[in-house]
């Protein structure tokens, strides 16, 4: 029997704000353990939350980014369990009364574009953090994350691959970071994605037994977790073994899933709503402002990169996939208006840098002005393509100007008839059975000899310039 997947992610993203969700404890990342806490992020009895409005802002931003519809009224719940790193016994979350829902989006795999809907967006707190002791069989409890402001996106049942899902996960993590609420560090987790997943025998709608995925830290790792539980149920059903509903855990070293616990249901959490905090109602113009407010998201941006500077569908994927980066290649096609050569050494060159650091746009030393008057160089046949290359390599090492470079170490391209002449017929002179060759038809050796020149000027030839001398002088 054919089975198909039928995938939902539930995506936590921890959102920018400056304070906690429900007290004025700062939320920066990396501060010394149980610094960053007080009596309401550490649950003791008498201390009441109050909402921190710019989360409820940026909540309201991503439900607006992803078409949801947005409550009049939701409503904040208690979700009790008990857990180490959990101070007050319950997680304060929202359930029957969420901010926002019925939203979806579209996603493009292999070319094909997919919708993929949004059940829910809703807040809630983060737990704290517990740290395994390496040596000793003991867990430490960090407190610092306990109630530091999330959202939940939580997905229909929509997908069915883990290219799908890997997808729609660099969708979600791309709207976040274009309106500045979330930044989308996986590793660091202030993005994490849990997905449940099933199989049902293919063209069929009912549902399986799904289990649940967690622990995947990286968009590579979503995908592989879901291959291999793909894989591990379709081997069990085909066995005629029954799929256990559970939580299962990622694991990167063994490239598989293990059980961790089987898996909750919602009763299990014993959800009432909380009595310390009221409703959210939600004022109509503050809404309306607030979607006036959004910018241009990464589909539309994709979309007017095509349209306005006729760049292909990878190209406006690639410079899109990243604000910084589509800016930056904004700014330097303002300098130098040549969209798809702009396009090319950006994807290429300065990609290429960034990777060698590990460095993301905004930390790179060459500005747009820099690489436009560097391009306009090349475009102006002051320097070769190749000598740009060296210089560019020198620009992201020291942040120095091309001119400069090029000025100081002799780079400047030989465009001088002359020069090349003498040069050429040294070349010639040294080369008689290339010389026979090419006059007896074979016209690939011009190549040769155009490569011989450019070897003996360390390429500052003007290549177009040597073609012409060569021919001129074989003619």
């Amino acid at each position: 029997m054919e089975y198909e997947a039928v995938i939902g992610l539930e995506v936590h993203a921890q959102l920018l704000t400056k304070s906690k969700i429900f007290c004025g404890c700062s939320t920066a990342f990396g501060a010394p353990p149980n610094t960053q806490t007080c009596p309401v992020c550490q649950g003791m009895p008498g201390s009441l939350p109050v909402l921190n409005e710019k989360a409820l802002e940026y909540a309201v931003k991503m439900a607006l980014a992803t078409n949801c519809r947005v409550a009049a009224e939701s409503v904040f719940a208690r979700k009790n369990y008990f857990y180490p790193d959990l101070p007050k016994g319950y997680q304060i979350s929202q359930y029957e009364l969420p901010l926002a829902e019925h939203g979806h989006l579209d996603i493009r795999v292999n070319g094909a574009v997919r919708r993929i809907g949004i059940t829910r967006i809703h807040l809630e707190e983060d737990a704290g953090k517990l740290i395994h002791h390496e040596a000793r069989p003991v867990s430490l409890v960090d407190l610092n994350r306990t109630g530091v402001p999330l959202i939940e996106i939580v997905s229909e049942p929509d997908i069915r691959t883990p290219e799908e899902a890997s997808q729609y996960l660099k969708a979600i993590r791309d709207i976040l970071v274009y309106l500045e609420i979330c930044d989308g560090n996986m590793e660091e987790g202030s993005l994490r994605c849990d997905a449940n997943v099933s199989l049902r025998p293919l063209g069929t709608a009912g549902l399986g037994t799904k289990t649940e995925l967690k622990n995947m830290n990286s968009f590579r790792f979503v995908k592989l977790a879901l291959e291999y539980e793909i894989r591990r149920q379709r081997a069990l059903l085909a066995a005629g073994r029954e799929i256990i509903q559970e939580t299962r855990l990622w694991d990167a070293s063994q490239n598989q899933t293990i059980s961790m616990r089987g898996k909750e249901e919602a009763h299990d959490y014993r959800y009432f709503p909380d009595p310390d905090l009221v409703p959210i109602k939600i004022d109509p113009a503050w809404l309306e402002g607030l979607r006036r407010s959004l910018p241009e998201l990464p589909e539309a941006k994709w979309r007017r990169f095509q349209e306005q500077y006729g760049l292909p569908e990878y190209d406006a994927e690639v410079l899109t996939s990243d604000k910084d980066l589509a800016d930056y290649f904004e700014r330097t096609v303002q300098e130098f208006p040549h969209p798809k050569q702009v396009s090319n050494w950006i994807m290429v060159e300065l990609l290429r840098e960034l990777k060698k650091t590990a460095a993301g746009i905004a930390s790179c030393r060459v500005t747009p002005k820099a690489l436009a008057r560097l391009l306009a160089l090349v475009d102006q046949g002051a320097i070769s393509g190749k000598i740009a290359k060296s210089v560019f390599e020198q620009m992201v090492a020291t942040g120095r100007n091309p001119e400069t470079i090029i000025r100081e170490q002799g780079l400047a391209q030989i465009s001088d008839e002359d020069a090349l002449i003498q040069l050429a017929q040294e070349i010639l002179a040294a080369n008689p059975k290339e010389v026979a060759d090419y006059k007896a038809g074979k016209t690939k050796v011009l190549g040769f000899f155009v490569g011989q020149l450019m070897k003996k000027t360390k390429g500052q030839a003007n290549p177009q310039l040597a073609n012409e001398v060569f021919k001129k002088l074989l003619a």
